[in-house]
């Protein structure tokens, strides 16, 4: 029994060797380096209630519900901090940063898609609304355009849009703004009118780079990406700066990409029928460091008390943030 001891001593020790021998402290110090080194998570689960439903909440009430619900962080409104004094505005800032949470990304507040009178009227109040949203740290803005129309052909619409775009991109830009641009994807979106317009990543690219102003970016969605059938390939070409925004969502399982519609969609991470790890994978890799919201469109999600919708919400974003 003493020379079986001794033996099997002897094999531990001999094992025990090589392995040292192979993975030593070296060998360890590197593995840890590797995962140090790796990229990580540098943006936030960001609550955008108008985006779950015909839900309603003051930036103060959305600020707690924030807090109650595990997000990192809430929308911004520039009618509310143009209503507050420098006092009231430091405060709601100061609590912000006492909740540890920041602002996402407000809308662009111009009526770019109606005629030029309307378009001219409201991009003079785009000055006055840039400036409210400066004083509380703001520099993300962000709209979408929509994918067809009855009246401009594409080289029609790409003109107006182009022309228009650059005229706010300036105006921000000058308020040390960000202005993102959402294409829609989906077939059953751009099929609907006469003239097909932007619906693709490799389009927006044309018209920013058309536009030709320095701030100008995406407003991902994860749900015109699947259905513009992007990969991750196509996130992996752009950098943190070139995106302002992103939305998080699913798709229905039993829909094709010829017949989803773009106001039904699930939560999240709710069907895996969108790869969403794969999505959110590209947008750590490129470092990215904004806000991500759920925009469902799900009528079952719209249908229930807040309270439930935005338990729910928080549930799905944990569950999609997990995959990375």
């Amino acid at each position: 029994m003493a020379d079986e001891l001794s033996r099997r001593e002897f094999l531990y020790r001999a094992t025990a060797g090589s392995f040292a021998a192979l993975v030593g402290p070296d060998a360890f110090a590197n593995a840890a380096a590797r995962a140090a080194a790796a990229p990580q998570r540098k943006f936030f689960a960001n609550l955008a209630i108008g985006l779950l439903g015909s839900f309603h909440a003051t930036v103060p009430e959305t600020i707690e519900l924030a807090v109650k619900y595990g997000f990192e962080g809430v929308d911004p409104n520039a009618d509310y901090f143009a209503s507050l004094s420098d006092d009231d505005l430091k405060r709601l800032l100061e609590n912000m940063q006492a909740k540890k949470l920041k602002f996402g990304a407000a809308g662009l507040p111009v009526d770019f898609r109606k005629d030029e009178a309307a378009f001219g009227d409201s991009l003079k109040k785009l000055p006055g609304a840039a400036s409210a949203l400066q004083r509380a740290g703001i520099t993300r803005v962000s709209t979408w355009f929509a994918p067809s129309s009855n009246d401009l052909t594409y080289s029609q619409n790409f003109r107006q849009h182009a022309n228009r775009m650059r005229q706010c991109a300036q105006i921000l830009e000058d308020h040390g703004q960000r202005l993102g641009f959402e294409y829609v994807a989906p077939r059953t979106s751009w099929t609907r009118g006469r003239y097909p317009f932007i619906h693709s990543m490799s389009e927006m690219k044309e018209l920013i780079s058309a536009i030709g102003t320095n701030n100008l970016g995406f407003r991902l969605d994860s749900w015109h990406w699947f259905n513009a059938q992007e990969s991750a390939k196509d996130l992996l070409t752009l950098r943190n700066s070139d995106v302002v925004t992103v939305d998080l969502n699913d798709a229905p399982a039993d829909g094709t990409l010829n017949d989803y519609m773009d106001g039904h969609r699930e939560l999240p991470a709710a069907t895996g029928v969108i790869p969403v790890k794969s999505f959110l994978d590209a947008l750590v890799e490129i470092g990215y460091d904004g806000p991500v919201q759920a925009e469902p469109n799900n009528a079952d999600l719209r249908a229930m008390p807040m309270d439930q919708a935005l338990t729910n919400t928080s549930s799905a974003m944990k569950k999609a943030f997990g995959l990375i």
